[in-house]
Order: C-alpha cells, then structure tokens, then sequence
C-alpha cells in the first residue's frame, strides 16, 4: 500500500472481540498471566504477549507498526520523546571509550546530548567539519559505534547526503542513525538510501497539532550485526541484563529495536503512554494531508521574504541558486520541508523586534503544528551554546526559524509583513 494508505490502516484490522473500527486505548499498567507456566513463558521470550506497559501497550504496538510500516523497517519501539528516543538509539550500542560521529548540524538538545551529556558516561561526541561524508569519515575509528544525523537538519535545513553517509559508515562496519523528524517518511524514506536505524519525534509532524509528546526509534534489519561480533556484543552475545538471550538469534533482523525496548526502555522507564499513543495515531491519519499543505505554505512563504526588504537572506531548499538545492532536489524530488530560516536585516535586536512583533505565528520551540510557529533559535534552543558552537549548528544571531503551518496563506503573509516591517519601528 501506499504511504497514504498505510497511515490510516497499518497494523490494525480491527477488534475482533468489540469489532472496534478505531484503535482502543488500553490505559492499563499491567496484564494478566493464565498462570506462573505462562508469566514465565513470557519473560523467557518464549510466546508473545503483553507483560507490563513499560515494555509494550497494545496501544502503542499498533503505532508502532504504523510508523515501521510508513518507514519501511521490520519494527519499532514508541518512547516518550524524541529525545529519548535518540539517546536510547545511541546507548543501546554504546558504552564508555566508545564514540559517536555526528554531523554538525543539530536540532540544539542532541547537540548537547552529544556534546555534553554522554561525555561525561564515557561516550565521545564527535562533530564533523561539515556535513559532507568526507569530513564525516575523517573522524570515525575503531571505537566509533553509529554515525547520526538528521535528513533535514533543523534549524539548518541542510538536507544530508544519506547515500553517501551510509557508504562511509558501512565501510567502517557502523550503521547510520537517521533524525527523520523534519522530512517525515511521506517526503522521504531514509532505509531507501542505506540508512539502519531511524528515529523521530513524533510530536512535530506525525502528531500534527502541538499536544503530545512522544518518540519513536525504527529498525530497518539490515544492518549486519552478527559480521562485527565483537563490537556489537551486546547483541551477538547473552544480554545479562534479560535473561541472557541473545538478540540477534532470538529476534533475527529486530534483534536492535529489541534490545533497545527490553534493556534500554525496560530498566530506564521512557514509556510513550497509551492515550498519547492513541493521539498521535490520529495524528498520523492526516499527515499526508497536512504536509502537503505545508510544503505548498512554505514555498510561497520563501519567496514572499526573499523579496521583502527587511530580509537579509533566506535559507530554503527550493530556491535554485540555494547550496542547498541541490541535495534537496535529489533526496526530496521537487518537495520542500515547511521548517526554513530567514535573517533579518541589522542583526539580533532587529531579529528579536521581528520575532516579538510575530501575532498569528506563534512564538514557540516547537515545529510540525498545524498552526504555524516561529523561534528566534539564539535566544531559546540554542541558547546555552556558545556563539562558536551557535555558528557549527548553523545558527545566527538575526535567524528565525518558521515551521509554516496550513493556515490561509494571505494570513501568513500578512502577519510576516507586518512583524518585518516592525523590526525598524
């Protein structure tokens, strides 16, 4: 089916006790054994079934098969951000003197995640030169455990080189993490390219309405992880941590997504509730909708400020003369994502005038709405870097950030104009 298709059917065929057309919410922490015979079944992975909502709602496994099914991987594991969901995707085959190559363009809480957060468990965040798979390379050795980045990058909007990355990580014997939040699989499907793992937040864009949080982490099952043993043993080899199974014989191509839910999500506790879970699959029925709209807002969004005199400059994708078109045309076809970046004339206190002056678009660090929202990243998601570190990730002092929404464009337009045009008042 097609992705359309696949955001309102997959994964489920309806109750076959209730005959329930939607998803029911199963707001229950625990279930039920037959017996000890049973209970010990379970947690010996030996029949399937549902022990404790820690690990798995009945709920969140429906979404769960949705996004995997939109993605085109094997399984997924639903979290309660998507934060959590890239640090779980990191330390699941990570550990201390380890390292992880990133590229520099970063949404600014994995920025820190990577730069500040792990290094102090033993692990290593490395930050590449640019976003070529080049200067990616340079940096990865024997004690690289995953190359990570984001296929549009955010604030950035750069659009990475997945093919390529994928190349460089594979001949190094790692796999590429993938951040698919911004593009989402309806404008572009990571696993098509070579990547292993993907990861979302699935509050932006799936959720689609600024309610709910929640992550999601997706396993292609192509990486072969039995061909590097040794540096994957917590996969190719007993897991003390449950039961001494080993994922890759128990679990055969989900045996990454496995460990992350039974060993990372069981003993950590980032579980995705069982109502969000049932609001983002709401969410996710209109996506395809909403991202069409988007991308259609966005485009005549960039050329109404690449004409405005108060616009020093415009980062969007689907300018021809952009560095960026190029990358974009070949991965996203003639799409654009809805986030872009535009600079004010005059630098920060012009910028900050412009972003206060904002009425329909409202002033917040999220993106992915339906309503369209605007962040001035100097001053709140990057904030805690310094200005050098600010510049790496692709941030300016006189930068706002747009996630257009699918409101009237006229309205859009209006209230930039009048937010531009009081930045000089």
């Amino acid at each position: 089916m097609k992705r359309e298709t696949l955001a309102i059917h997959a994964g489920y065929d309806g109750d076959p006790i209730t005959k329930a057309v939607a998803v029911p919410i199963y707001q229950t922490i625990a279930f039920e054994f037959d017996s000890a015979a049973h209970g010990a079944a379970l947690f010996n992975l030996d029949v399937q079934g549902n022990i404790y909502t820690r690990i798995g709602n009945p709920t969140n496994a429906v979404l769960e098969k949705r996004v995997a099914a939109l993605e085109g991987g094997v399984e997924a594991l639903s979290v309660s951000s998507g934060m959590a969901a890239i640090h779980y995707s990191l330390v699941n085959i990570a550990e201390q003197g380890n390292n992880i190559v990133s590229l520099p363009q970063l949404y600014g809480a994995t920025y820190t995640l990577l730069a500040h957060i792990l290094p102090k468990q033993g692990i290593a965040g490395r930050f590449a030169a640019s976003d070529s798979p080049a200067d990616v390379e340079k940096l990865i050795d024997e004690n690289t455990r995953a190359v990570f980045c984001e296929s549009v990058g955010n604030p950035a909007g750069n659009v990475a080189d997945i093919e390529g990355l994928a190349k460089v990580a594979h001949q190094h014997g790692v796999p590429l993490i993938v951040d698919n939040t911004v593009a989402t699989p309806i404008l572009f499907r990571p696993f098509e390219y070579g990547a292993d793992v993907i990861v979302h937040s699935m509050t932006k864009f799936m959720g689609g309405h600024g309610t709910t949080l929640g992550g999601m982490i997706v396993d292609s099952g192509k990486f072969p992880w039995k061909d590097h043993a040794d540096r994957y043993y917590m996969l190719t080899k007993p897991e003390p941590a449950y039961h001494d199974v080993v994922y890759t014989e128990q679990y055969g191509d989900a045996a990454y997504v496995a460990r992350c839910r039974t060993v990372c999500q069981r003993n950590t506790g980032s579980t995705l509730a069982p109502l969000n879970g049932f609001l983002l699959l709401q969410g996710i029925e209109t996506m395809a909708l909403r991202v069409e709209r988007h991308v259609a807002n966005a485009r005549k969004v960039a050329e109404f400020l690449r004409s405005h005199k108060q616009v020093a400059w415009v980062n969007y994708a689907g300018f021809a003369d952009s560095p960026l078109y190029a990358m974009a045309q070949r991965y996203l076809g003639d799409a654009r994502p809805s986030l872009l970046t535009f600079g004010v004339k005059g630098g920060f206190e012009p910028g900050v005038k412009c972003f206060d002056a904002m009425k329909l678009f409202k002033r917040m660090v999220n993106m992915g709405d339906a309503k369209s929202l605007s962040c001035h990243p100097a001053s709140t998601t990057h904030r805690q870097l310094t200005p050098e570190e600010q510049l790496k990730a692709g941030v300016t002092p006189e930068m706002i950030r747009l996630s257009v929404g699918i409101e009237h464009i006229d309205d859009i337009l209006a209230d930039l104009d009048q937010a531009l045009r009081a930045s000089v008042a």
